[in-house]
Formats: C-alpha cells, structure tokens, sequence
C-alpha cells in the first residue's frame, strides 16, 4: 500500500494498486483524486489492488463520507455480489459438467434474458410487517413486477455461474450477479435528483464529475438509502433462487442425493456484496462507507474474490485492516475495457487459454472477447497486493462457467 495527498486534497489517498503501477490507469487516477477533492470525504480514499476506471467513481474504490451518500459512488448495480456454496461432491467428470451446464441454461435465464412468468412473492424482499410491494419505496413499487420476473437470473457483463473444484477436495458453486434493471433504475431516478439538488445549492461537486450527493438528512436521501438496502436485499434473493435452482439440477442429474438436496445448502452459503453505502464507524466516526467493487473483510467476515473465467477464486478471510476501511478488492479487476478487448485480442488465442486451462467455457466469436482472460489482471498479483487485507482459505479451479 503507498500513500500520497496533493496541495489540492483534502484528504489522501491510499492505493493498494502498487505505486509502478498506479499511474498507467490515467482515468482511474482522475477519478480517484476527484474523490480526495470532496469536501464531505472522510480521513483518506482507499483503492483495492483491482481499481480501474468507473462511472465517477473508479471500481475497487472505497469512501467514507460525512452527512451526504453518493449514488454513483455506490454503482448502478447495486447490491451486486458474489455467492458460494461448497457441495459434499469432490468429484465431478467432463461430461456430467456438460450436461449440467445445459440444464442449468434451462432453468436460470442469462443476459438480458428473465422469466417469462412472475415468480413467487414469497422470494421477494419484504418489509418486518411483511409487504412486498412498499409503496415507501416508489421506484422499486413501479419497478416490482419485472424484477419479479428477473428475479432468479444472471443478466450480463461480467455475471457468471462456475463449477469449481476446492484445494479443500470440495466442488463448488458459485455465482456472481446483482439486483438487475432494479438498481438501475434507482441509482439513475436519485442519481439525476442528486444531480439537480446540487445545482439548486451551487454545490462545488459539479455535474462533470459524475458525484452528485444526496444529504443524509434531506428525505430525497432517506429515500435513496430505503430503495439502495431493497435492491441488496433483491440482488441477494436473486443469487439465492439461482443457487437453490442449480443445486436442484445436481439433484435432477444424480449428482447428489434427495437428503443432500434438501440439506440446507443455502443456510451455509457464503454471500458477499460489493456495490453499497453503510453507515459504519471508522477512525472513532460514524460515517457512511461507500463500497464500489469493494467488499467487506473485517475480522468477521468470510469473502469470495474471483479470478477470471480462466483462472483461481479464492474464498477468504478479512483481517480488519482500518486503513482499508475494512475492505478488499472485488475480484481480479479489469485492464482492458469491452470495446478495446473485442477490437484487439485474438479469438484463436483466448479460446486456447482456456481450453488449456481445462474449463468448459462459451466463448465462441469475437463478441465473447470482451470478457476474455487477457481483459483481466493477473488475480495471484492481485491477491499478494492485498496479503495486508484478507487470509485465503480455499483455492477455487474453474472447471466450467456460463457467462452472463
């Protein structure tokens, strides 16, 4: 980790990107100096080693803040996450994956792709008096019955579903997805509120700068952070009716017994988010964490950060490290964005990385490029950068993965 702080901040910034290569990311350090600038931003801004160009804020960036939440500081896919369940399975052979892989195409629909029928209300979030539809909440209110029709779906970008084998002899699952069109159009709808509150107070945040902030006390942020914890709370229900509909399709394919499939599984699975605002307390404050491709790893949380496609995940421990404002990174981190993959990289080669790598896998064209192996960093550099931040306690091997 190196530190730095110009004339100009306000604060310092902390990078657990290594200082050689810290600068050859000129957008992200923009962005990342932008936030050092805020008035509101606590104590320092912290970057995990994945850090690369966001939307106003970089991804892998972590900001405390004082009385204001930032949207898109939290992302447009809030509450986007990982989850992982390890089966009793500690074999599993080539074609058994295959026809897995099929069936659970059938039942979990990818991209922008969802379910044709609205699924059960009783698998949607609802509130301690148990409503379901909260007219508190007007933009997930307009939004319920499409995300009751995504709820249990992957979409795209870089989501995934993978089949993975354990150093603890285990197979895995595991799945990366978020709260789909729902935290979109909440980030937007208090995004563009942000935006024209601050015009109103000749805020110095200009729109430019894609950090428009919303006071704490104001009711337009109550009413983003109500509508932010639904969507976390909708992306972690997504992750769980996928996970619960694969596991079933173990069970369907003889993978595992009746006793297992009704074992709870999901009572054990490891679930982490990283696109949210909390109120913690930090450096004797309470303040309000925004985590942006950034995950929790206090001393009592248990993590996911995956690789790419191709190579390791790893399940890990937090260590509580305070300058990182308790955080770590989100995965590998890209260095290379979709457009500039799909223009420059070689289909023959990326099929062979994998193919090499003994992963069943879908990249067939040269659209399939944009989320490649070779779009994304190094994750064994990126894990030794963050020794600092998480214990690994289990390796995870791809051995098959659908891509959103």
């Amino acid at each position: 980790m190196f530190t730095y702080k110009k004339e100009e901040f306000n604060i310092p910034i902390k990078s657990w990107i290594p200082e050689e290569d810290y600068y050859s990311d000129e957008g992200m350090v923009e962005q990342v100096e932008n936030l050092a600038k805020l008035p509101f931003a606590f104590h320092h801004i912290a970057l995990s080693p994945d850090g690369h160009l966001g939307y106003g804020m970089p991804i892998g960036g972590v900001m405390a803040t004082k009385g204001v939440v930032v949207p898109n500081a939290v992302g447009v896919d809030i509450g986007c996450g990982m989850c992982a369940v390890k089966t009793s399975l500690t074999e599993i052979d080539i074609e058994t994956l295959k026809k897995i892989m099929g069936e659970i195409r059938k039942v979990v629909p990818v991209g922008f792709n969802k379910h044709k029928e609205e699924q059960d209300n009783l698998l949607m979030p609802s509130n301690e008096d148990g409503v379901f539809r909260n007219p508190d909440l007007p933009t997930c209110y307009s939004e319920y019955i499409n995300a009751k029709k995504s709820l249990g779906t992957l979409g795209g970008g870089n989501h995934f579903i993978e089949i993975q084998k354990g150093s603890d002899g285990h197979i895995w699952i595991m799945i990366h997805s978020g709260s789909r069109n729902l935290g979109l159009k909440v980030a937007n709808h208090y995004n563009k509120l942000a935006e024209e509150m601050n015009a109103k107070m000749f805020s110095e945040v200009t729109k430019d700068k894609q950090l428009a902030f919303l006071p704490l006390d104001s009711e337009e942020g109550k009413a983003y952070l109500r509508e932010m914890q639904y969507c976390v709370d909708f992306a972690l229900a997504n992750r769980k009716l996928m996970m619960d509909r694969i596991i079933k399709v173990f069970f369907d394919v003889g993978l595992i017994s009746q006793k297992e499939a009704k074992c709870n599984y999901l009572s054990e699975m490891i679930n982490i988010a990283h696109n949210y605002a909390k109120l913690e307390n930090h450096f004797g404050q309470n303040v309000m964490v925004h985590r942006k491709g950034a995950t929790l790893a206090d001393e009592n949380t248990i993590g996911i950060i995956p690789g790419s496609q191709g190579t390791k995940s790893y399940i890990v421990k937090g260590l509580g490290n305070k300058d990182s404002f308790n955080s770590c990174s989100h995965g590998a981190g890209r260095k290379l964005g979709r457009k500039k993959a799909i223009a420059e990289l070689d289909l023959e080669k990326e099929i062979k990385i994998l193919d090499d790598a003994g992963v069943i896998h879908g990249v067939r064209n040269k659209n399939d490029l944009d989320e490649s192996v070779s779009c994304y960093k190094d994750i064994d550099i990126v894990m030794e950068n963050q020794k600092d931040l998480v214990e690994i306690l289990v390796e995870l091997k791809p051995l098959a993965v659908i891509k959103g």
